[in-house]
């Protein structure tokens, strides 16, 4: 009983996770929006970014440091071992794609986050609480295939809508990575 109170307290924890993922993603493209308007949303100066695409550059910073994060928990609680090399890609892989996030930033003046935001924190937690086979197929659901899907449709619209080129330029290299990600987690998953 104690068990099953466990595994409906987990799931209960992850279906506001996928909620706030879902508010979050619209969100952060309507917060994005919002903030290109006006000329308060220009850039000052050649090295600066307008407040969009700052704000663009910061959500895919956070979609990186979510991977990370989930991915070295997943090192630790997967039995799969095609889990665990899946995480190990999402970690080698996205700690070189949020060098890259960083090294635009910093030439653009902006500052990122050191750490997932909220909602990635609470999916995190969620996983947390759960072992064995229940954590492998949780996090190739939701971060393998949810996350990557979010992902995807940020870098689609960060290629489409930003101003600065090099954003675009980070988005477009970073696009095909994240798709081969959902590509291979929606095959290990048969979703």
């Amino acid at each position: 009983m104690a068990q099953r109170t466990k595994y409906l307290s987990s799931v209960a924890v992850l279906a506001v996770a996928s909620a706030l993922a879902t508010v979050g993603v619209s969100a952060q493209t309507g917060s994005s929006t919002d903030r290109s308007g006006g000329a308060s949303g220009k850039a000052s100066s050649a090295g600066q970014l307008q407040r969009s695409d700052q704000g663009m550059l910061r959500d895919i910073a956070e979609a990186n440091l979510a991977e990370i994060a989930t991915g070295k928990l997943a090192l630790e609680k997967a039995q799969s071992a095609q889990v665990k090399k899946f995480a190990q890609t999402m970690v080698d892989d996205h700690a070189t794609a949020l060098k890259e996030v960083q090294q635009v930033a910093q030439a653009k003046g902006v500052s990122l986050p050191d750490e997932p935001g909220l909602k990635h924190k609470t999916i995190a937690k969620a996983l947390q609480t759960m072992d064995g086979e229940r954590f492998d197929k949780q996090y190739m659901s939701q971060v393998g295939v949810g996350d990557h899907r979010q992902t995807r449709e940020l870098l689609q619209k960060t290629r489409t809508n930003a101003k600065d080129a090099d954003v675009k330029a980070l988005a477009t290299k970073m696009l095909p990575v994240v798709e081969g990600h959902l590509a291979h987690a929606e095959q290990m998953t048969g979703k």
